[in-house]
């Protein structure tokens, strides 16, 4: 999808991707296919620490057709558009939480200050009760990569999302 960047002059637009967050992938041990979160929190034969975490466990991957038909992810031209509940093959999926890449391993950093940020949501069909927004929080650029050796994965798999 393209992101514009305008001035008095005019608008560039540019081309950007988007990754889901790593919270929506299958996370297992890098020696096999043994999942290294069970229930709602991390296994600790895997992650005691967040060191240990990031070398012992892998995130998945996402093929086009995953994006669509697990996450309700669809992209077309400047478009995104994201589903809340998703029944896909195997599973039934909530929620499709996406960040915006700048490059294939960092994520688009957006300096606000002194600028207008403007985007357009059609809401029309979306249910009541859910809360449809574009927001900003702090993470770093690569997703951790630099600060955990150890971690593969970083942005181009949707790592290092926190909002506390």
């Amino acid at each position: 999808m393209s992101l514009a960047h305008c001035t008095s002059s005019g608008c560039q637009k540019e081309q950007k991707s988007v990754v889901i967050d790593a919270n929506w992938r299958w996370v297992h041990g890098t020696g096999g296919y043994q999942n290294c979160y069970t229930g709602d929190e991390w296994d600790k034969q895997f992650c005691p620490d967040d060191k240990t975490c990031a070398e012992r466990c892998a995130v998945d991957g996402v093929d086009q057709q995953t994006w669509q038909n697990t996450y309700g992810v669809e992209t077309t031209g400047d478009s995104l558009k994201l589903g809340f509940v998703t029944h896909g093959q195997y599973s039934v999926n909530v929620g499709s939480r996406t960040f915006m890449l700048g490059s294939d391993s960092r994520y688009e950093m957006f300096k606000l200050l002194n600028k207008e940020f403007t985007f357009t949501v059609d809401v029309s069909n979306m249910p009541c009760g859910l809360n449809g927004a574009l927001y900003f929080v702090g993470m770093d650029a690569d997703g951790g990569a630099s600060e955990y050796p150890g971690n593969k994965a970083g942005a181009k798999y949707g790592v290092g999302y926190c909002d506390a």
